[in-house]
């Protein structure tokens, strides 16, 4: 008998069980949050200020309203794709997904 393995980086096989479009949105997302969003967020702690230019970069990147309807401006994307970027700017502030929150 074999043993089974155990996926320790994706214990709830989360990723087998996303579309592509979901997957590439949250790669999207973890990509914006680790490269731009993380180094700017250090700075602002060190220094206790809050870079807007974060909010409109987030904007024009499509992470704000994304459950709002493409006739309103949003990407009219599914609630799995929501958390999806919540989860990936989570990973770096809560602050800023707090602040995506309230504009999805």
């Amino acid at each position: 008998m074999s043993k089974a393995s155990f996926n320790w980086a994706d214990p709830l096989l989360l990723d087998t069980q996303l579309s592509e479009d979901e997957r590439m949105v949250r790669d999207a997302a973890a990509e914006y949050a680790q490269g731009r969003l993380m180094p700017r967020i250090h700075d602002a702690y060190r220094n206790e200020t809050t870079d807007p230019a974060i909010f409109r970069e987030m904007g024009e990147l499509g992470l704000l309203g994304i459950t709002i309807p493409e006739e309103y401006g949003g990407a009219n994307l599914n609630y799995v794709s929501y958390g999806l970027i919540a989860r990936e700017i989570e990973r770096v502030d809560s602050g800023y997904r707090s602040m995506m929150s309230v504009q999805s």
